[in-house]
């Protein structure tokens, strides 16, 4: 099972990382600084070396005679007990006198005779840090030329190295724990609100849907604003359900109610025909609330916005045409001309069959109940739509928009369930198409149109 991702470990990773890094530049700057400081005074030591040297350079019988000081050595011995070489060489780079025979570096041209150069080199397997210095007698006899060459080993360079990085990395370690201990701090700190947040939220009622009421920084304030705005919704979601629950329980409590009734009413009865016209009332009213029932279990799934089906490709025709033969017989009993104009080529348009035959059925059943002698079920090419239209008694303008709303109804017709366009409404929404309702051919009955988007393919 893998752990969940942590915003207080993301940021705190996002923020160590980079410190690490600049760690680990600041201990190799000091590490770099301080062998640089070690190399500087060393050299400095070299330098003086050489200089006490070459000031005790004489010439004596003919030739170049050194009379070494035991201060000039001692200069650059440390604790480290580093090993120190000396040498003189003379003008035509002959050894003079020296406790090594030191490497000289390559001859240069005349006007750099009396620089004085440092440089590391390899000697017989020891590493070494050499000074030479390039001078001549200062006897106005005398002007012979001559090379001082100095050099020792690295270990106290590197044990001075290695101090001064001990005390640079006690301050970078100090620095670093204290900026870990802000950082970790900082976090923490500026989470809190989220905490508070969370606790606020885990210890609210699950019934209550009212608005959180938390003084939180700018960027959680918009989250606490999108938090509600989505109690809003569910507010406005649980009082539809209410108001909903509320009329289907008063719509189905009649009939019911009806149903118990009749049927007391006939078991105090002894005459047959009594009991038979009981039972066809019965029977009138169970129908009547099955087929309420079934709108409402229609509607409470359209309702839902979780609902979300895959629509597939349809023939508005041949919907249209089952539809009037499904219709055909109820019609044809009570009078009602039922008729369907569709063109021959398909009409095709995503969606869901059982749909919008469930649509068609509710329009035609309303058309029939609320007196219409005449019903056209129409299929339209461009745009594509779906309509029915009858010659009934309409519906005025002003109230067209009432009846999409579950269990309104135009009239006091005791078999409508108000539900019919309230269903219809629900299909359109769920297949994306615009429902309208305008009064039919000469301003005379009522015209339901499905116009869907796009075009017909």
């Amino acid at each position: 099972m893998t752990r969940p991702n942590s915003l207080y470990r993301r940021l705190l990773t996002w923020l160590l990382l980079p410190l690490m890094a600049l760690g680990g530049l600041m201990v190799l700057q000091a590490w770099i600084e301080a062998r640089h400081t070690a190399d500087r005074a060393f050299d400095r030591l070299l330098e003086a070396a050489t200089l006490a040297i070459a000031e005790q350079v004489q010439w004596q019988d003919d030739r170049l005679w050194l009379d070494l000081p035991p201060a000039a050595l001692e200069m650059l011995a440390t604790d480290a007990e580093e090993r120190v070489f000396y040498a003189l060489y003379d003008a035509r780079g002959r050894f003079v006198t020296g406790n090594a025979d030191l490497p000289g570096p390559p001859r240069e041209s005349d006007g750099e005779a009396s620089t004085l150069r440092f440089r590391d080199l390899s000697w017989h397997g020891l590493e070494l840090r050499q000074g030479i210095r390039r001078s001549r007698l200062e006897d106005w006899r005398q002007r012979e030329r001559f090379e001082v060459r100095v050099a020792h080993t690295r270990e106290g360079r590197e044990g001075l190295t290695n101090e001064l990085l001990r005390a640079n990395l006690v301050y970078i370690l100090g620095m670093a724990g204290l900026a870990g201990v802000v950082v970790v701090l900082a976090i923490r700190g500026a989470l809190t609100p989220l905490t508070r947040l969370r606790r606020a939220i885990r210890a609210r009622d699950p019934r209550t849907l009212a608005p959180l009421e938390l003084s939180l920084p700018r960027e959680l304030a918009e989250l606490r604003q999108t938090l509600n705005e989505l109690l809003a919704r569910m507010r406005r979601v649980r009082a539809n359900q209410e108001r909903f629950i509320g009329d289907a329980s008063h719509q189905l409590r009649t009939p019911l109610a009806g149903l118990s009734a009749r049927a007391e009413l006939a078991l105090r009865q002894d005459d047959p025909q009594r009991w038979r016209d009981a039972l066809e009332a019965m029977q009138a009213t169970s129908a009547r609330t099955s087929h309420l029932a079934v709108q409402l279990l229609s509607l409470t799934r359209l309702d839902n916005p979780e609902y979300q089906p895959d629509l597939l490709p349809l023939d508005l025709g041949t919907l249209a045409r089952n539809a009037v033969r499904t219709h055909w017989a109820g019609c044809h009993r009570d009078g009602i001309d039922l008729g369907v104009e569709a063109p021959e080529a398909p009409v095709t348009v995503p969606g869901l069959d059982w749909q919008l035959e469930e649509a068609l059925g509710n329009l035609i059943d309303n058309a029939r109940r609320y007196g219409a002698r005449h019903i056209t079920v129409r299929v339209v090419v461009t745009p594509p739509v779906l309509e029915v239209e009858d010659d009934g008694p309409g519906i005025p303008a002003a109230q067209r928009l009432l009846m999409l709303r579950p269990f309104h109804r135009g009239s006091d017709d005791p078999e409508g369930s108000g539900l019919g366009l309230a269903i219809v409404d629900g299909i359109a929404r769920t297949h994306g198409a615009r429902l309208r309702l305008d009064d039919g051919t000469g301003a005379r009955g009522l015209k339901v149109s499905l116009q869907f988007p796009g075009e017909a393919s």
